[in-house]
């Protein structure tokens, strides 16, 4: 019992529990559960002012969550390191078994269903992936990071289980996967020529790719270069989410009174395309003012890894934040016609159990990072303690 505790919390003489509880960044709390609640009531709305069946659910979920989040913040940065590897090679088991026996939804495999919850691992493994690149790149120096044969391994661990989401097929998380990736790797320090070297080779290779990707991922990508080709096949998604859009005006129509959601024409409101349903109720200072709370969100997660001590923590907190970015950008960029339509949700508005409880995983270890910046991780720190 004595070494679990060690193994969690840290070993005899670390910080206590009690003092690491007052050293949780409350004010990011604070931000994630403002922008949850604006999610709350956007779900709430989005059921014709009902909790059911989306709100009551997304709030008993958070609620669960957020415990989870506190009591993730308080293990010790030096367990996440430890445990980087095995939490990676779970997930990617989990992966592995939606290949053998996960249930089909809306055409893609991609979720397993536990009873209780319908568990989508490609969200777990985005949070083990940071963790997992994080380690590597911490055990190395600059001079080492740039030589070639040392980014063959973590370049696998990226691009292994980003063929196997791909092929589930959920091509939006599998890029994803990818630019985590690829943030982590240039803040280790990847050289930038390296990166336009492989967007080359990539952008060499698109159109071998086009004939390997299924009818509707092509009909997605023409839909976003035209989507007034096919206004009521295709093209309906994007046209309805502009029209909910713009329809908003600076102000809102107002709490409850979106009549794109309403009348049924805004598809998918509950879930990617619930941020046109908040700006057609509050409008485009609505949209800025939420817009804004993710911007100091990621203010706050990059502050965390400036003040990080250890290239572990700082590695780690900017994976995660960049994440957060990511999922934001994408779902953003998306709606308004600016990027094809990839099934990203949006943090903390989008209903949806496996993305809420990642995403507050994925805080609670940037917490943890915050809360155990000074804490020195790696062989030497290990082998001291």
């Amino acid at each position: 019992m004595r070494m679990l505790r060690s193994l969690v919390f840290g070993p005899t003489g670390s910080i206590s529990i009690g003092k690491k509880f007052t050293q949780i960044n409350w004010s990011l709390i604070f931000l994630i559960s403002l922008v949850s609640s604006i999610g709350f009531a956007t779900l709430y709305s989005a059921a014709g002012g009902n909790l059911d069946p989306w709100a009551g659910r997304q709030m008993t979920r958070f609620a669960i969550g957020m415990v989870m989040l506190v009591c993730i913040a308080l293990i010790d940065l030096r367990f996440w390191f430890k445990v980087a590897y095995p939490f990676y090679g779970f997930a990617f088991l989990l992966l592995v078994a939606v290949e053998i026996a996960g249930d089909i939804g809306m055409g893609a495999q991609r979720w397993l269903d536990l009873g209780f919850i319908q568990l989508q691992p490609s969200e777990l493994m985005k949070v083990a992936l940071v963790l997992v690149l994080a380690r590597y790149f911490h055990g190395l120096s600059y001079a080492e990071i740039g030589q070639p044969t040392r980014l063959i391994w973590p370049a696998l661990l990226v691009l292994v289980p980003a063929a196997l989401v791909a092929k589930q097929p959920d091509l939006g998380s599998a890029i994803l996967l990818g630019l985590t990736g690829a943030v982590i790797f240039l803040a280790a320090g990847v050289r930038i020529w390296k990166f336009i070297l492989v967007g080359g080779a990539l952008a060499a290779v698109i159109p071998v790719a086009w004939r390997f990707l299924r009818e509707y991922q092509r009909q997605r990508v023409l839909t976003f270069l035209n989507p007034e080709n096919d206004p009521l096949g295709a093209g309906y998604h994007i046209i309805q989410s502009r029209i909910a859009l713009g329809s908003g005006g600076i102000w809102g129509k107002g709490y409850l009174q979106g009549t794109q959601a309403y009348l049924q024409f805004l598809p998918e409101r509950q879930t990617d395309f619930i941020f046109p349903m908040f700006a057609e109720e509050f409008g485009m200072a609505g949209a800025l003012i939420l817009i804004g709370l993710y911007a100091l969100i990621i203010i706050y997660g990059l502050a965390i890894a400036l003040r990080a001590q250890t290239q572990f923590g700082r590695l780690t907190a900017v994976g995660l934040i960049g994440i957060f970015f990511i999922y934001a950008f994408v779902n953003m960029a998306m709606v308004q016609g600016l990027m094809p339509v990839v099934g990203i949700p949006l943090p903390f508005m989008s209903y949806g159990g496996t993305a809420m409880m990642s995403l507050l995983i994925s805080f609670g270890i940037l917490i943890s990072v915050y809360v155990h910046r000074d804490v020195r991780v790696g062989r030497r720190a290990i082998d001291d303690d």
